[in-house]
């Protein structure tokens, strides 16, 4: 397991807490401080002591200087020892059967290379609001489905849908998977990568409370519709200029890794980048003039396999640029 922490003492302690009330507990924790200057650190020591003595080993590394929490869980990916890394944040609470219950898939799918789960969305007093992280992140049961079938690619290329707090991978392809992209999230990095890979799966039920509160490096509520029509007027050049850096990335990782790649991956990432590209120049055109290059996109399928189908044409029609 690893565990990465950063001024999380208000609520490392539930965290800890969950991960010995496991009912299948962990064999190994690695745990990376990133210069913590709250009491993180004295509750990770006495953490430390108490799962020691309750059979669980357990490293400590602090970090002279800040490394950000990307930097901080691939630094700790490769620190650990395990067969199977579970991510863990320092501010949820995992379910007492979630090691238990991804375990068990691991050990029946041996293509399976990265699993997520579900989680309930609680607020920073750990009460339940209501939503579930796939409700909040809309996850369609056509998406559901590509992943039950093996092609979680196809989802993750037009969208993230694995939140690090939630998932696990094997040991064995952490050196395929880092560096992380420039860009990129570790998680969804992570995800995309070992899809090209082999099998990324998902466990539909929550296993862990994900707190949300004002000091999440990567926070998740649902969407309101204020927000769905903010969202298709808003400026999108840097946004989408960005994500031709991010797909050319991921592009050069591909290469790198070869025939280990899965057939047809590495030509969709460059037909998404080559997407992107045109919805660059399209922002740059005027309102009136922008039909034609959009239909032309919408053609060939892109707006659907890359971003939300009708709502992407609509917004590239209707967006500031």
């Amino acid at each position: 397991m690893v565990l990465c922490t950063y001024n999380g003492a208000v609520h490392l302690g539930d965290q800890l807490d969950s991960l010995l009330a496991q009912t299948r507990r962990p064999d190994e924790i690695v745990v990376g401080d990133d210069g913590s200057h709250d009491a993180s650190w004295e509750l990770l020591l006495a953490f430390a002591a108490r799962a020691r003595a309750a059979g669980v080993e357990v490293r400590l590394f602090r970090h002279e200087r800040n490394l950000g929490f990307v930097g901080n869980f691939s630094q700790m990916l490769h620190e650990a020892s395990g067969d199977v890394l579970f991510l863990c944040d320092q501010d949820d609470i995992w379910r007492a059967d979630k090691l238990a219950a991804m375990a068990a898939r691991f050990a029946a799918e041996p293509q399976l290379l990265l699993l997520c789960s579900d989680a309930r969305l609680v607020d920073a007093a750990g009460q339940w609001r209501g939503v579930t992280l796939f409700d909040a992140l809309a996850l369609r049961e056509a998406e559901k489905q590509l992943v039950r079938d093996g092609r979680a690619f196809e989802v993750l290329l037009r969208r993230s849908m694995v939140t690090g707090a939630t998932a696990a991978l094997r040991r064995e392809v952490v050196d395929a998977a880092l560096p992380v992209g420039a860009g990129w999230i570790h998680d969804e990095w992570l995800a995309i990568v070992l899809s090209t890979l082999g099998r990324v799966g998902m466990v539909e039920a929550p296993l862990i409370d994900y707190r949300q509160h004002a000091n999440n490096q990567v926070g998740m509520r649902k969407r309101s519709w204020r927000d769905k029509w903010d969202d298709l007027v808003s400026p999108r050049r840097e946004e989408f200029q960005a994500e031709v850096a991010r797909m050319s990335c991921l592009e050069a990782h591909l290469k790198q890794l070869g025939e280990r790649v899965a057939p047809g991956c590495l030509a969709a990432v460059v037909h998404k980048r080559e997407h992107f590209i045109a919805r660059v120049a399209l922002g740059r055109k005027p309102r009136w003039r922008r039909l034609p290059g959009v239909l032309r996109e919408a053609r060939d399928g892109s707006y659907h396999r890359y971003g939300t189908g009708r709502r992407s044409m609509l917004r590239d029609l209707l967006r500031h640029d």
